[in-house]
């Protein structure tokens, strides 16, 4: 009997080969090779498979009808989802330890029971009683949510293929199925430890299958690494059909939740929470959340309008500058990117005559987002002559607007929607792009339409 033999494995891209190299040969990065053992190959007769081929189809005769999908109970996942959970589906949920991801399940799986769906929650982490007392603190539970704590995918997938599991007289064949997590369970054909590279990418394969064969939506929660990524071969995240990211700070009360890869639905969509006593609690105006708590007449302090998918989100924008005590001046970005920061400091040296060279300065994102959109260029321009100037900008006013190299204001997208959000939260002013001056149309604010930098000195 021919035995297992050793191989190597990328994290990234999953290229096998048999000896150990620093770069992976396949996509070229550095110290991400990892051992495994890949199962000898089984001789004998080799099965016909001629009548289990799928045949071509043309295109015309394929149906094109919309997904069948079902709400979770939970309005902020709907939206990232794309408007639900879709039949068959595989989900991926990643995110750092205790940001809340067994919580939002948990909560998703009370929801769904109580709609009527059998649910199946399967936990490799914790016991069943871990599970009822985290359980209690959210609320009561229908029993159509079924628990069981196994870590071997063969039995969960015989549990549920031959219907063993008898509820009120009936098999109980759940509609959704949770795992927690893909790192702990394993596959008894695979010899190596669950968490490992063969295992994670031979089960997750399994449980596409299963999910695909039987149409039971499946979600699976991923551990992550210091780095951020899901932990395991990089092609996990290309296996599944959603990959579904939980940010925010564990000291923070708010999360936030992301799609990275949906196909059935826009990745620009997030979903805002707040971590309370009962659970995760949706957040239905992240404008207000983000701004609660803002100084009034304070320098240094503005407020942007960014666009996460289609919500647009109001932030405080706050900059420090002082004098530097220092040869090279010093710079910090919280919240935003640190080259962007730095290139806007040349431009307000350059453009409008203030000597950065002199001064320190310190950019923050009020309440811990992280934006990368070019939108709020603008208003940390005005953030920073706000402190520089020690003179604060009169409250109700929002800045939004790209900046280029040679100080110019470029237009933004959905600049009726940044005016329409500023005016629910009760603004009445709003400096922007002249570039977008036709979205200033059927609006009550008092709208500065600006093309250089140098125009916003003359406003503030």
């Amino acid at each position: 009997m021919a035995k297992e033999r050793a191989v190597f494995f990328c994290r990234e891209c999953g290229f096998e080969t048999s000896r150990w190299t620093g770069q992976c040969p396949g996509c070229h990065e550095w110290n991400t090779m990892v051992e495994g053992l890949k199962p000898a190959k089984k001789s004998g007769r080799v099965h016909d498979h001629a009548s289990e081929r799928n045949m071509p189809s043309k295109i015309s005769e394929v149906s094109a009808d919309s997904e069948d999908r079902y709400s979770t109970g939970i309005g902020e996942l709907d939206r990232v989802l794309g408007g639900g959970v879709v039949k068959g589906s595989l989900t991926l949920v990643g995110g750092d330890p205790g940001i809340g991801k067994s919580t939002l399940l948990l909560q998703m799986c009370r929801s769904l029971s109580d709609a009527g769906n059998k649910v199946l929650y399967v936990s490799g982490e914790e016991s069943l009683k871990q599970i009822r007392m985290r359980a209690d603190r959210i609320g009561e539970f229908s029993d159509r949510l079924m628990l069981l704590s196994e870590t071997c995918l063969d039995n969960v997938e015989a549990i549920i293929s031959e219907s063993s599991c008898i509820v009120d007289g009936e098999p109980f064949i759940p509609s959704v199925i949770i795992i927690d997590s893909i790192q702990t369970v394993f596959k008894e054909d695979i010899d190596a430890a669950p968490g490992s590279v063969s295992q994670v990418r031979e089960c997750t394969a399994a449980i596409m299958r299963f999910a695909k064969r039987e149409a039971i939506s499946v979600f699976i929660v991923g551990h992550v690494t210091k780095e951020g990524v899901v932990a395991g071969p990089r092609m996990l995240e290309h296996m599944v059909d959603t990959v579904l990211y939980f940010e925010g700070d564990n000291i923070a009360s708010y999360r936030m939740l992301r799609a990275v890869k949906n196909r059935f639905g826009s990745t620009n969509e997030i979903g805002v929470f707040e971590m309370k006593n009962t659970g995760l609690c949706e957040v239905k105006n992240p404008s207000e959340y983000m701004l609660s708590g803002r100084p009034e007449n304070e320098s240094g302090s503005t407020v942007t309008c960014a666009l996460e998918g289609t919500r647009p989100i109001m932030v405080e924008v706050q900059a420090l500058v002082c004098q530097t005590n220092f040869n090279n001046p010093r710079r910090t970005a919280v919240g935003i990117d640190f080259n962007r920061i730095t290139l806007i400091m040349a431009v307000i040296e350059k453009r409008i005559g203030i000597h950065m060279a002199d001064y320190d300065a310190y950019v923050n994102i009020a309440g811990g987002m992280r934006i990368n959109e070019p939108a709020i260029d603008l208003s940390v321009v005005a953030a920073v002559i706000s402190s520089y100037r020690n003179r604060a900008i009169p409250d109700g006013t929002l800045i939004f607007g790209e900046v280029g190299l040679v100080g110019e204001v470029r237009g933004v997208g959905m600049a009726s929607k940044r005016i329409a959000e500023a005016e629910k939260m009760g603004y009445t002013t709003c400096i922007m792009p002249k570039a977008n001056k036709d979205a200033v149309r059927d609006t009550g604010i008092r709208c500065y339409c600006i093309s250089n930098i140098r125009e916003l000195v003359d406003i503030i």
